[in-house]
């Protein structure tokens, strides 16, 4: 795994986009994750170091001009990087007080280390050469380390180097949290342990989670022990180590720090700082042992999770989408399984979002379900654990079943906030996202895309089945019979554009008859009725027994599930909700001209007085939604039965009548306009594929990267690689391919699981290969553009691929995967 498309590479040293950097060069192993800030950066306008740990929240309240507000915080965590020097006489090093004669930084994907390169001379002419690896340890997820490597060029003389551990920071990564209460840490030991180790152990005032880092610092000269003065500073919240070497020219000091992270809410541990000294104390000698093991570990899920891809012309798409592939792995790697914790919208990067959970697992199990399923079993646990407080939110609100919060954080309550902050206008203004109940829908639809990936009959027993039944059970009792129309409907809800919040003319938020929801209801509905034959009888039965699931309620199930209304424009487009299309058009091409980025118009009209309300525009997908989740032979399916006619034609025109109302201002929007677009119009969905690829690379919204990545969108690339290229679908006991490579795409090859199958997956622009890989104790039962094969144990068979015609049925079978 060597070559240029696992480098991700940065020349020079630019301080204003330090921050993008730290993000994308952060460093996790599904446990904890620390951003790539330079081990001698604190945080201020220029650098932003930050270490966060997997489920690692606390909550706080503000007084806010008189209003009390309350957020639960994904915790930024004592920084264990601090590791500097400075030579006699001189400053310690700060990169912009030095000339630098040289400066790189390398994020090596395929080993999962951070690298960094620079020479430089001080003020009085020493040219000195600095080395620097980290890590995040990938199989013991407690460890990472870093090693500075120092050679005087032309001078002989001390250096000291500090190596410390610091509790004192707080929450500052996010400007427009910055009003709001950021002290989430009280000390609760600083110690040092002996001549090589400190330890540090604070906790979390609110929830009350004690976090421990036991940090060892060895100093070596020519790789042989180095004759070291030592001392010790210590302050509140913070220790260091201060070592004293002497150089002479040319020669090499290494100086090895490995540290040990333990918390509160670890297995099988009696007491985090104990467990966080014996790990130091029993790790590796030497920091290239550590790396070995690191490295092999990464070797082993690039194994089974990288894409090898051939393109036309070399550009960066391949090193793209293997940071995409990388980050979702330091996100939720194996370590995740037997933690209680969901996948956060922005990774473990920062201190975006607060580190919640939203709907993004709907563009990021899809990958994991087809090659680490045993992760989403696990994530999906995470929102089975919350389902008694799911059921609470119901009943307070007035339904039945249970509701899931639009925001998610520890316990499972609604942790989305009532007023947000407008950075344009610096006001604060109403925040009703929790209106977005097709959370609940999402859900439904992991859970069951999970059970079709891997056929997991005892995930399904236990707690699939309950959720899809409680889900249903909600989608049920809100919607509301309208005897005038003779069908049911679901009112005061927001949809996925999330710019449109209400009705211009009416007090209280929320729209109706939004489409997406209520097609994903009726969806849900119908996966409540399926899921029950599926059950053996005797789960059946206490099933219904403990919810009081009765034939009467099932009945009404079915009937909502026939009789949901769908609101139409008058040309037979699906309107986004009841009355879109009496809104007025919008007035794209002035609004670019006075204000070129308009991804953000809810700001931006929020800022003039003005609202998104009035207007037909959206942030990103909506209703496309339908097409980015469903096939069209699905939503034919649905249609029938709701008694809708479904015209081949709706589908084109519903694409070409949104995607001329997007700003596209959320990453998703280039993912899922992409997708849509991935047979009917080939070259323009590259393009959008090519854009949603750099979006954070590029940091394409102004300064939200740097408070942490994106990870539905960079789920969403990868995945649009995955299986809209090369249309596959897990559906009826059968996985579909439909492939169809852009022009630009000569080869795609990966590994696939398909429930007890292994199988590789080599497709070109004429033929797709497929090769079992393990003993299976059946066929692999597959559709080839809906012709039905078999592939047997460790068989290979290749099929030739003939490009269809571009038509309108073409057009309407490649809406989905």
């Amino acid at each position: 795994m060597n070559g240029e498309h696992w480098l991700f590479t940065y020349e020079g040293f630019e301080p204003g986009k330090e921050g993008l950097r730290e993000a994308l060069c952060t460093l996790g192993n599904g446990y904890f994750a620390t951003r790539g800030a330079a081990p001698e950066a604190e945080a201020d306008e220029t650098h932003y170091p930050g270490t966060y740990l997997a489920g690692g929240y606390n909550r706080l309240k503000t007084d806010l001009a008189g209003r009390v507000v309350e957020n639960e915080d994904l915790v930024n965590m004592p920084n264990w990087l601090p590791l500097t020097f400075r030579l006699e006489g001189g400053d310690w090093f700060n990169a912009q007080a030095v000339r630098l004669l040289e400066y790189r930084q390398v994020l090596d994907l395929a080993r999962g280390l951070l690298l960094r390169t620079l020479r430089f001379e001080d003020k009085r002419g020493r040219r000195t050469r600095v080395e620097q690896r980290r890590f995040v340890h990938m199989r013991d997820k407690h460890l990472a380390g870093q090693e500075l490597v120092l050679v005087p060029e032309n001078w002989s003389g001390r250096v000291h180097v500090r190596s410390a551990l610091d509790g004192r920071v707080v929450n500052g990564g996010v400007p427009r949290y910055r009003q709001l209460n950021c002290k989430h840490l009280r000390t609760l030991v600083t110690e040092e342990l002996d001549a090589e180790t400190l330890l540090l152990e604070v906790e979390t005032v609110q929830s009350r989670v004690e976090v421990a880092e036991a940090a060892r610092t060895r100093l070596y000269v020519e790789g042989q022990p180095a004759k070291v003065q030592r001392g010790l500073a210590v302050e509140e919240g913070y220790l260091a180590h201060e070592l004293t070497v002497e150089l002479r020219e040319g020669q090499r000091l290494a100086v090895e720090k490995v540290v040990a992270l333990y918390s509160s809410r670890d297995l099988a541990v009696s007491e985090a700082a104990m467990a966080a000294r014996h790990a130091v104390e029993q790790a590796p000698a030497r920091f290239d042992e550590l790396v070995t093991t690191h490295v092999r570990e990464w070797s082993h899920l690039w194994r089974r999770s990288d894409l090898d891809l051939e393109v036309a012309e070399p550009d960066h798409l391949h090193t793209s989408l293997r940071l995409h592939i990388f980050h979702l792995l330091q996100t939720v790697s194996p370590h995740t399984i037997d933690q209680d914790v969901g996948v956060p919208a922005r990774g473990w990067h920062g201190e975006a979002y607060r580190g919640h959970i939203f709907w993004d697992e709907l563009f990021i199990f899809p990958f994991l379900n087809l090659r680490l399923p045993a992760l989403t079993r696990s994530l999906l646990r995470y929102r089975h654990r919350r389902l008694r407080r799911a059921r609470e939110a119901a009943r307070e609100a007035g339904f039945r079943g249970a509701m899931f919060p639009w925001q998610s954080g520890s316990d499972g309550r609604e942790e989305s906030q009532r007023v947000h902050l407008n950075p344009r206008s610096g006001r604060w203004v109403q925040d009703v996202t929790w209106l977005q109940r097709h959370i609940n829908a999402a859900i439904a639809y992991n859970v069951w895309q999970y059970y079709q990936a891997t056929a997991d009959t005892e995930f399904l027993y236990f707690y699939g089945a309950e959720m899809l039944l409680e889900l249903a059970r909600f989608w049920a009792s809100m919607a509301r019979w309208n005897p005038e129309l003779r069908r049911y409907e679901i009112l005061g809800v927001m949809g996925p554009d999330e710019y449109h919040t209400g009705y211009p003319d009416r007090p209280e938020p929320g729209l109706d008859n939004n489409s997406y929801t209520n097609l994903m209801a009726v969806w849900v509905l119908c996966k409540g009725l399926e899921v029950l034959p599926l059950l053996p009888g005797e789960r059946r039965d206490e099933l219904l027994e403990t919810l009081e699931l009765g034939q009467e309620e099932l009945a009404h199930w079915e009937d909502v599930s026939r009789k949901m209304r769908l609101v139409f424009h008058e040309d037979g487009v699906l309107s986004q909700f009841e009355g879109y299309e009496q809104l007025e058009e919008f007035d794209w091409e002035s609004y670019r001209a006075r204000y070129g980025d308009i991804q953000r118009l809810d700001r931006i009209l929020e800022a003039e007085g003005d609202s998104p309300n009035r207007y037909k525009l959206s942030k990103q997908a909506d209703v496309l939604m339908l097409f980015y989740l469903f096939s069209a032979e699905e939503l034919e399916q649905l249609f029938e039965r709701l008694g809708y006619p479904f015209k081949p034609e709706m589908i084109p025109r519903t694409v070409d009548y949104y995607m001329q109302r997007a700003s596209h201002g959320s990453t998703l929007s280039g993912v899922v306009h992409s997708w849509v677009l991935a047979r009917s119009d080939r070259p323009r969905s590259w393009k959008l594929f090519s854009e949603a690829l750099r979006s954070d690379i590029s940091d394409v919204q102004g300064g939200t990267t740097p408070e942490g990545i994106h990870l539905g969108a960079m789920a969403g690339t990868v995945d649009l690689m995955q299986r809209a290229y090369t249309g596959i679908e897990v559906r009826g006991d059968v996985l579909h391919f439909n492939p169809n490579l852009p022009e630009g795409l000569t080869r795609l090859k990966f590994l696939l699981r398909y429930r007890k199958h292994m199988v590789e997956v080599e497709i070109t622009q004429d033929k797709l290969v497929l090769n079992s890989r393990w003993p299976a104790p059946a066929p692999l039962e597959f559709a080839l553009r809906g012709q039905r094969h078999r592939l047997l144990s460790c068989e290979t068979r290749e099929f030739p691929i003939e490009r269809p015609p571009v038509s309108l049925e073409s057009e309407l079978h490649g809406a989905g995967p």
